[in-house]
């Protein structure tokens, strides 16, 4: 069966974009890292793409000024020019909307730094340790238009230490985001997880 094509979109350094590409180099590994695409001129993570031999695109937001679908409707004509199959958030500021959404529902992972559905949204480390959380970790899932409620393809935690702050927590979490990502890319890759609109999916 031929490896899927995966475009990884990111906004800075994308720390995950290389646990990816890096997973990827194994040749029993069902999906390619195709294209590295990142709205952000000054995106370290360009760079890293590159020196892998990856592919590139910028897509900068800023000259579409508050016309979010006009700039989703460009970064949809790149995902589909190079027939992308999968498309992979990884530090990617910005917030999506419907129309792109539901253009890639099943076909659009993310990554968020907290065990879903506890800590949607920013600065999830200081709520955890605010909140007194024993566990701590990561979630992929898939992508709905409601921000960080998609279906959980996979999670992984690590316990939260008496001494720890935002940064030591932020770090051991930093590490299972980087071994779960490729393993739930796998999944949905070999078709084990999946989501169809309107239905409610299955996991591995």
């Amino acid at each position: 069966m031929a490896r899927k094509r995966v475009a990884v979109l990111i906004s800075g350094r994308g720390s995950n974009m290389t646990a990816l590409i890096k997973a990827a180099e194994a040749k029993d590994y069902p999906a390619e890292i195709a294209l590295v695409v990142s709205n952000r001129p000054d995106a370290s993570g360009l760079v890293r793409a590159r020196e892998a031999k990856i592919a590139t695109a910028l897509i900068d937001h800023q000259p579409f000024g508050d016309n979010r679908e006009g700039f989703e409707r460009a970064l949809d004509a790149e995902l589909t020019a190079q027939r992308i199959d999968i498309v992979c958030l990884a530090g990617f500021m910005r917030l999506l909307t419907p129309w792109f959404v539901t253009r890639w529902s099943g076909r659009l992972l993310n990554i968020h730094p907290a065990l879903l559905p506890q800590f949607k949204g920013l600065h999830t480390h200081r709520r955890a340790l605010q909140a007194g959380v024993k566990r701590h970790g990561a979630t992929v899932h898939f992508v709905v238009p409601e921000t960080d409620s998609g279906p959980i393809i996979i999670q992984d935690s690590v316990p939260v230490s008496e001494g720890d702050t935002e940064e030591t927590l932020a770090a051991r979490v930093l590490e299972v985001e980087h071994r779960i990502y490729p393993q739930a890319l796998r999944l949905v890759a070999e078709g084990r997880a999946t989501f169809a609109p309107g239905g409610k999916g299955n996991g591995p």
